[in-house]
Parts: C-alpha cells; structure tokens; sequence
C-alpha cells in the first residue's frame, strides 16, 4: 500500500473516530470523583489529570501522591489486510511519592494479532515498575524515568515466555505558551524466541493546547531492533478532560515504512482519584 492511499485510509478512519468519540461523550456521567477540584486550582487538594497515553512518548510527570489513576483503551490495527484489536490497554499508577509512582500494566487481551509468526489471540503478558522524576520545573524541562519488567502471564501464543526490562525516558519542555515540545527514548529488551532482542524506540512529539481542557499532537515513533527491519510510524491524537480528574482520548496513525503496520486508530478514558486522604504538611 502506497503512502497516500495510507493516509486516505487514515482521514477515512479518523472520521470514524470521531463519530465513535461523540457517541462515548454521549454515554459518559458529567460527574466529578471525590476529592476532586477544577482546573483553577481551588477547593481540594488533587490535580489536574495528566496521563501517559494517547501518545507513544509517556508522560514526563508522576502522579502526584497518593492519588491512583487508571488509563484504559480500545485499538484496531491493520497490517498484511488484517484487522486485529487489542483492550482494555489497562495501566494503573499510583503516587507513592511526589517524585515516584508505581505501575501495573494489566494484561490486555489481543484478537488475531500479528506475532511476526502467525495471527494468534489472548491474554499478554503483566507488567510491574516505577517511575521516578528526575527534573521537574515550572516553567523548563520535565523528565523522568520508567522501569518496567514484564511476566510471562499471558497465553502461550501470545506470552513472550521471558521476564522483559524496558527503559523508558520521557521528557517535555514548553516552547510557547500554547506548544510543547516532548519525546521518549525507550530500550527495550522483548523475549523473542530463544534469545533477547534488543531495540529503541525514539519519539518526538509536538503538542498544542487548545484550550485549558483540549490537546492534539502530531507525533514520530520508531522502532530499532537489534535483529530485524526498523519500522516508522506517524501518529496523530487528541485528548479532552470532561472534568479536572476524566479524560478521554482519540487517535490514529499509519506506518511509514514497508515493516511497520498499516494504520492504527483507537480511543480512551482514564480517571484519577484518591483513595487515602493525605496529611496536610507530610509531603516527601
């Protein structure tokens, strides 16, 4: 498949998207969670919801302590004129700290996905680690680091069969006051087969706020394995916060490169809540 007909395939799909996205806002409450507060700050002491997806690059904030926040998804993929579809794309992260949370990347369940081997189906694999903030500041550059390691839960066509590390270092810097500037440059050691493959992954993300509740980004991620063809994708999306702790999420990208998929298209809602109350003046 040529690039332009990739590209129309993707117009045609982000329209369907939308209509998608419409009807969820539709079904969804206009409630707030306990404990929450609006974007000016006021009333409460929990923040406004940041999360890691729709984007390829995470985040580069933690969540703020003692808050839990849950980002989940639905994605259809297609490549070699099959449709595969992956949910609920399940990641829990709790702020132990100010500086540091703990995730759980629960198993998402994939219909007819492509292994590099076959199309198979099932349950992946879980995923446990941390994410560490290693320069925050108000107005400059954000970044952290993530270590994650996953286990071999999943099915057997699926599973990787090993215990993989990933290395993930995400960072932002704002370049206006409506832009921002972000990527992530990922190492990543995946199971495959007898032996380890490793490879990196570097985004590059540029985002635009427009308004205090609306983003869109247009994004690059790559893939550079040790053994195998590097693969290039374009990725576009757009998140909405309902309330200062809801969000939801669309987005679809196509891949650039004759060994990365056809296109991807999917949508989102996370929450944010605190579940322990916090002591006033025990921050750490």
């Amino acid at each position: 498949m040529t690039a332009t007909a990739r590209l129309r395939e993707c117009v045609h799909l982000c329209k369907q998207l939308a209509i998608a996205g419409i009807c969820l806002l539709g079904m969804l409450p206009a409630t707030t969670l306990l404990h929450g507060q609006d974007q000016s700050g006021t009333g409460s002491s929990q923040s406004t919801i940041t999360t890691d997806r729709p984007a390829v690059t995470d985040s580069s904030l933690v969540v703020p302590r003692s808050e839990l926040l849950f980002e989940n998804g639905f994605a259809e993929t297609g490549a070699e004129r099959q449709r595969s579809f992956d949910f609920p794309e399940t990641l829990a992260r709790f702020g132990l700290t100010s500086r540091l949370e703990l995730r759980l990347a629960v198993p998402d369940y994939f219909q007819n996905f492509n292994m590099g081997r076959g199309f198979a189906s099932g349950w992946g694999d879980l995923g446990l680690g941390v994410k560490q903030q290693l320069i925050s500041a108000t107005e400059g550059l954000d970044a952290s680091l993530i270590v994650m390691l996953s286990f071999p839960t999943g099915a057997d066509a699926i599973s990787s069969h090993g215990y993989d590390p990933q290395f993930l270092l995400p960072w932002s810097h704002p370049i206006s006051k409506n832009w921002t500037a972000a990527g992530m440059f990922a190492l990543l050691w995946p199971t495959q087969g007898r032996a380890r493959n490793l490879t990196g992954q570097p985004s590059f993300l540029l985002d635009r706020q427009n308004t205090n509740r609306w983003d869109t980004f247009i994004e690059y991620a790559g893939d550079f394995p040790q053994r195998g063809t590097p693969q290039h994708l374009l990725h576009l999306g757009t998140a909405f916060k309902i309330t200062s702790n809801q969000q939801v999420d669309f987005h679809a990208g196509f891949g650039l490169s004759s060994a990365a998929v056809g296109h991807f298209i999917g949508f989102g809602y996370s929450f944010q809540c605190q579940p322990f109350h916090r002591r006033s003046g025990s921050g750490l």
